[in-house]
Parts: structure tokens; C-alpha cells; sequence
């Protein structure tokens, strides 16, 4: 029940990478800027039909399995509080160079703004390492946010946040509003809300037009709004190191998704409920199911009808879930 996914790689992103999601992955070489997994997807790029969701191996889409039988997929405690809503987008995201500075909305903002039904919290598990920026150093003015905006201050926007380097293993917890980058040569996991909703404060040097396209279509001087304007004064409540096994993002990620990080060492039993996999090193297999093999860089979707999962043998496997019912 457990089932094997492909890479799902949106051709033609606005940033460059994708080499270190090939070489996880172990596939044939791919174009230089498909830096984005999108990880057992039901969520479409922006302005997109079709592009960014998963095709299950029998030729259907996730999203319309999901619908056609939430209870399988989700459970029947997800489907009485959340419906049909996964709640879930994860994503493998390799940056081939540092992204622009920019920020999510929150939930309350988007439905009011734009009529979705999320906002776009995200969190990260580094893979491997490198430099980000997130988080203010200090509280910030709103004109003068927007002056360096219009001005295309890059320096000047990277300039009002924390630099911190991070190595594999560590965790970036970025709320709604929070401003980040993510510097070049990082490739992390990614766990978000079910959203492509980004506002996007630089443009200089990528494939997009961010005067027109960078503010959701409300305006920067809406737009801006959305972002917190408060500095994070201690950015270890945004970045850290979570040793050993288990859950691996702060708490206050908790109502928007789940991680834990598994280590196996012979055998391991993962708690019931829909989850998505992605073995982060080692060599493993699924039990009872014809012994499916799970290698570095695979990716697998756990229906809840799957029940409790047994994995055997030696590694590292990430489970990647929605938020609690």
C-alpha cells in the first residue's frame, strides 16, 4: 500500500539548482533550473492547471485519489477535523544560487486578500549545508522596507537579516511573514502549507519579473503587509540543531505539519496515518510489502490504510506528516 514515487520537477523555475536533487536521487542529468522535488503534491504551481502534482504510479494525480477516498489516504480522524485538505506540500529544493529575499503570508492574510485557504508556513531539514538569511537583526520601518524594495537594494535587504550558516541535520523554522533567503549550495527538505504564494522583495539576477509578478497581484504597498517587521532577536527560535531521533521542528510548527526523523538499525515501526517518506542515507526496506526497496534519495507516500509501516535494515528516513489530528 505503501507506494514508490518518481522526482516531480517543474521545469523552467526562476532560480537555478537541481544537480544535488539528481545526484540525491541518483537519476540521469537534469535542465539547470529544476532546483524544486515537489514531493507527493497535491498543489498546483501558481496560475497552473496541472503543473506541481503527483502522478501516482497507476496514472492517476494524488489530488484526485485523495478526493475520490480521503479516509484511505488521510484517516478518519484528518477527514472529520480538515475534509479532503492534506495540509501538506514537501518539497526536495536545491539551491543553485541564493534565492531573493522574500516572504509567506499567513493564513488569515491570504483568505483575506486573496480568498485561499492557507497561508504558507515552511520549515527546513538541512541535507547540505551552507549560508541562510532569516529573520530581521532589527526592527524595521515599513517606508523604509519599501523604499529598498523600489530601489532594488539587494545589499540592503540581506543586509536587515541574520546570516547563519547551517550544516546537515540542523532545522530553519520560517513562519508566515518571517523574511529569508536561502544561500547557494544549500539542498534541504522542506516542509510547507499546500500553497505557491510567495512575496518577493528582490528580482535582480533571476528569470522573473518581480514588479509585476513579486506582490500576488495586490500591490506592494498590500502586499508588504504581510511581512513581520519585527526583529527575531535570539535566532536560535529560528534555527538549531535537534539531535537523535524523533520530532525535529519547534513546537509552534506543529499546527502546520510534522517531521521526525527515524534512524534505523535493524528494525523500525512508524506510527499509522498518512505520511510521506524520503530516506535520507542507508539502505532499507518496507515489510510486508514484497520487501520493497527504499535507497538514499527515494520517496514514498504512506496512505493511512497502510496502518503501522515496518522498515528493516541501516539508515535515515524522514517522515513528513500534516498536522495532527
Amino acid at each position: 500500500m505503501t507506494l514508490l514515487v518518481p522526482s516531480n520537477r517543474p521545469p523552467a523555475r526562476f532560480y537555478r539548482g537541481g544537480a544535488r536533487i539528481t545526484a540525491f536521487r541518483g537519476e540521469p542529468p537534469a535542465a539547470d533550473r529544476e532546483p524544486e522535488d515537489w514531493v507527493g503534491s497535491t498543489t498546483t504551481i501558481a496560475g497552473e492547471e496541472r503543473l506541481g502534482l503527483t502522478t501516482l504510479p497507476d496514472g492517476r494525480l494524488l489530488r484526485d485519489a485523495v478526493a475520490a477516498d480521503p479516509e484511505h489516504w488521510l484517516g478518519r480522524e484528518h477527514v472529520a477535523r480538515f475534509g479532503d485538505d492534506v495540509r501538506l506540500l514537501v518539497k526536495l529544493l536545491d539551491a543553485g544560487q541564493r534565492l531573493p529575499v522574500h516572504a509567506h503570508p499567513s493564513d488569515e492574510w491570504a483568505a483575506g486578500h486573496l480568498g485561499h485557504a492557507h497561508g504558507k508556513a515552511e520549515a527546513w531539514y538541512i541535507l547540505e549545508g551552507g549560508t541562510v538569511h532569516v529573520g530581521l537583526r532589527e526592527d524595521v520601518d515599513a517606508a523604509a522596507l519599501r523604499d529598498l524594495v523600489e530601489r532594488q537594494d539587494t545589499a540592503g535587504l540581506l543586509a536587515l537579516l541574520h546570516e547563519v550558516e547551517v550544516a546537515p541535520g540542523d532545522v530553519v523554522w520560517v513562519p508566515p511573514g518571517e523574511l529569508h533567503a536561502i544561500g547557494a549550495g544549500v539542498f534541504l527538505l522542506e516542509l510547507q502549507q499546500p500553497e505557491d504564494l510567495s512575496i518577493l522583495l528582490e528580482w535582480e539576477g533571476f528569470a522573473l519579473d518581480g514588479a509585476r509578478d513579486g506582490h500576488l497581484g495586490v500591490g506592494f504597498d498590500t502586499a508588504l503587509g504581510a511581512v513581520n517587521l519585527r526583529a527575531r532577536r535570539d535566532v536560535s527560535e529560528l534555527v538549531g540543531t535537534i539531535p537523535g531521533a524523533g520530532s525535529m521542528f519547534p513546537v509552534g510548527a506543529d499546527q502546520y505539519f510534522r517531521l521526525d526523523r527515524v534512524i534505523v538499525d535493524g528494525h523500525a515501526t512508524l506510527d499509522r496515518g498518512f505520511a510521506i517518506l524520503v530516506v535520507a542515507d542507508g539502505e532499507l526496506s518496507l515489510e510486508r510489502e514484497g520487501d520493497v526497496a527504499l535507497v538514499r534519495g527515494a520517496t514514498a507516500i504512506v496512505p493511512a490504510a497502510a496502518g503501522h509501516v515496518r522498515l528493516r535494515g541501516s539508515g535515515t528516513v524522514l517522515v513528513c506528516r500534516p498536522p495532527a489530528p
